[in-house]
């Protein structure tokens, strides 16, 4: 994988003439107010004419035709472009974006939950998964994962991911955790009410039969930086109103 950072720092680097991918922080767009300036959210209350011009310097620093995103709904649906695409375009309903098409952006937008990045090198498949809590409770991971072996026959221990920037332990706090998460995941957290789900994602990788060093994690909170938009951040702010940033994954 290349990781480009058109926009924000690069903090890590593996290359492969094949797949390229970015995640962008909050700058260098053209919306304003709460949603500056790299909103690329469609249905957070932005002007639409922003966030297509947003969307278009994503797609055009990644060098890619087209972007496939999807309208998340914090669930397990899996969609697989099978297709050409004729131009970017949303798809309603799905957490999951996989491909083995190329010069196809994947894109996840987020506000604090984890955009994972998946690449099967061996039958150069990519996949972008939205994970928040609630799709680590429900296993989106490795569900993706199988999806990609019953579909593209990819083996989990070939596969590549990065986590993106996203909500870290530092900030993670589940008062409701008994209810709210399995007593699985009670071995991550870091100190009372405080979970570490970027390990969560990473044990769950490596349970579905990926290997430990085919997994990279940015290990940045979102919470914490003002260069990214932050979901937690806004509601202490002003009501959750906040835009939306993005990680992208394409075949060359």
């Amino acid at each position: 994988m290349v990781v480009q950072y058109p926009i924000v720092k690069q903090f890590t680097e593996q290359v492969t003439k094949r797949c390229s991918y970015a995640m962008f922080d909050r700058h260098g767009g053209v919306s304003r107010g709460v949603y500056g300036s790299l909103n690329v959210g469609e249905h957070v209350g932005d002007l639409v004419q922003a966030v297509q011009e947003n969307r278009e310097r994503v797609r055009a620093n990644l060098d890619v035709a087209h972007i496939l995103s999807a309208r998340q709904v914090h669930d397990t649906g899996i969609y697989c472009l099978t297709e050409p695409l004729t131009g970017s375009r949303e798809v309603d309903g799905f957490d999951a974006l996989i491909t083995d098409r190329p010069d196809v952006g994947l894109m996840i937008q987020q506000a604090d939950c984890q955009a994972v990045l998946l690449f099967d090198p061996v039958r150069q498949v990519i996949a972008a998964v939205h994970c928040g809590w609630r799709g680590s409770v429900q296993g989106i991971l490795p569900q993706v994962l199988q999806v990609m072996g019953a579909n593209y026959a990819t083996v989990p221990a070939d596969v590549q991911a990065v986590i993106s920037p996203s909500l870290g332990p530092c900030c993670a706090e589940f008062v409701n955790y008994r209810r709210e998460l399995p007593p699985e995941f009670e071995q991550f957290m870091v100190r009372k009410n405080y979970f570490d789900f970027w390990r969560i994602s990473r044990h769950q990788l490596i349970n579905a039969g990926m290997s430990d060093e085919r997994i990279e994690s940015a290990n940045m909170c979102t919470c914490c930086s003002d260069d990214y938009f932050s979901y937690r951040r806004a509601t202490r702010l002003h009501n959750g109103l906040t835009g939306r940033n993005c990680s992208v994954i394409a075949l060359k």
